[in-house]
Parts: structure tokens; C-alpha cells; sequence
């Protein structure tokens, strides 16, 4: 079933889900754990609109093909169109602001990395990318006082904070609108904190984000 972004009152938002465009690296603490370079520019990639599910929904990791790392970011909802942005006109397209989980086949991932492959299999099959509800952006504080969370077991597994950003939320969206156009629908993830690993089967998850959105799931056995 295709996925339609709604606010946390239950409304729909008027545009179809577009492309899910991503950066890597966007916490130094998490290039550091995976022994990679922290960047000096925003790494981006794309997730089909395809790859998007309800986060409140059990998670169904295909743990066939390989281990399953889980990425919690937060999930900007764009409203209108922006190219070659700048940052203003960036900040005031973002509508809505909510929880995603990049799933990732990190096995599959490293080895099209030592390749020099793409590696969009590793990040972008059906269901990699399960999305929250979106909070509107009138109850959401400033950018860099933000903070995100995920339990897994009720365990802390990952502590996500605005102000850790390597490129903070209006410097990225407009450096996205620079590469590839983006419209009403889309939805901008901004990256993981420290704290990724691969997602236990059976296990219960919790997130927070600052404003109030709570979501609780499950991953399938």
C-alpha cells in the first residue's frame, strides 16, 4: 500500500509522497563509528517513494538477504517547490516535521562499497524507509533545540539533537534544492546519529521526538 503523508491530527497532506532525498554522515559521531571521513559536504541519495511505510506499522526487515542496521533521522515534509533555494525560502517550504527509519542491508551495502558501486539496493528496496506521521511545523521550537530518540527494548539506543547537525536543516534542504528539484511531497531525512546496529528480530521500538510524537512498533520476527 502506497504511503500518504498525514499530520498528527489525522489530515492528509494534499500531495502525494515524492522522492525521499537523504544525506549520509550528517553527525560526525556516526561517520566516526563506522570508521568513515566526516564530510565536508552534504553526501545525498534518494530514496523511491516506494521504499516508504508507516512507522507505527511492525517493521518487516528482509533479514534474508543480509544484516539490517536501523538509522533513526528526523523526517522534514516539504510544501512547495524549491530549486537552487536559498536558505529562507528553504526553511519556509518545510510543512511538517516527523520520525524515519533508514533501513539499510549494511552487508550488502559495504560490499558494493569496496567495489565502487552504487549501492541504492542496499537503501532503497521496498520498505527501507518507514516514516512517522508528520507534526505541523507550528508546534515544533527552533532547529537546533530539537531532539529525537529510539529505545529498542526499552533500551536508548540512539540520541539525535538538531544542534549536532554537521549542515543544519535549512543549509541542507537548500543545498538539496541545488542537485535535484524538489517538490510538495517530498520528504527530506537528515541523517543518523551515533548509536546504529543491526535491528533485532522480535524487538519492540520506541521513538520521541521533540513536540510530542511518540511511536511504538515492533519488529517482525
Amino acid at each position: 500500500m502506497r504511503f500518504v503523508p498525514r499530520f498528527t491530527d489525522g489530515q492528509e497532506f494534499p500531495h502525494a509522497l515524492g522522492k525521499i532525498v537523504c544525506v549520509g554522515r550528517n553527525y560526525a559521531d556516526h561517520a566516526k563509528e563506522l570508521g568513515n571521513p566526516v564530510p565536508s559536504e552534504p553526501l545525498l541519495f534518494i530514496k523511491p517513494a516506494t521504499s516508504a511505510v508507516a512507522l507505527e506499522e511492525p517493521v518487516d526487515a528482509p533479514f534474508s538477504r543480509g544484516e539490517v542496521h536501523y538509522e533513526t533521522e528526523m523526517a522534514l515534509l516539504i510544501g512547495e517547490e524549491l530549486s537552487h533555494a536559498g536558505v529562507d525560502e528553504a526553511e519556509r517550504a518545510v510543512v511538517g516535521i516527523g520520525l524515519a527509519l533508514d533501513l539499510t542491508l549494511r552487508d550488502i551495502q559495504a560490499r558494493l562499497k569496496e567495489k565502487g558501486h552504487p549501492w541504492e539496493i542496499a537503501k532503497a528496496f521496498d520498505g527501507a524507509c518507514p516514516l512517522s506521521v508528520f507534526l505541523p511545523l507550528t508546534q515544533v521550537p527552533n532547529w537546533s533545540a530539537l531532539t529525537f530518540t529510539l529505545e529498542i527494548d526499552g533500551e536508548l539506543r540512539q540520541h539525535g539533537e538538531g544542534s549536532d547537525m554537521l549542515f543544519p536543516v535549512a543549509m541542507l534542504v537548500a543545498e538539496m534544492s541545488r542537485h535535484f528539484t524538489l517538490q510538495a511531497g517530498d520528504v527530506v531525512l537528515t541523517g543518523t546519529p551515533a548509536g546504529v546496529g543491526p535491528l533485532p528480530r522480535g524487538a519492540e521500538l520506541r521513538f520521541t521526538l521533540t513536540g510530542g510524537l511518540e511511536v511504538a512498533t515492533r519488529v517482525i520476527d
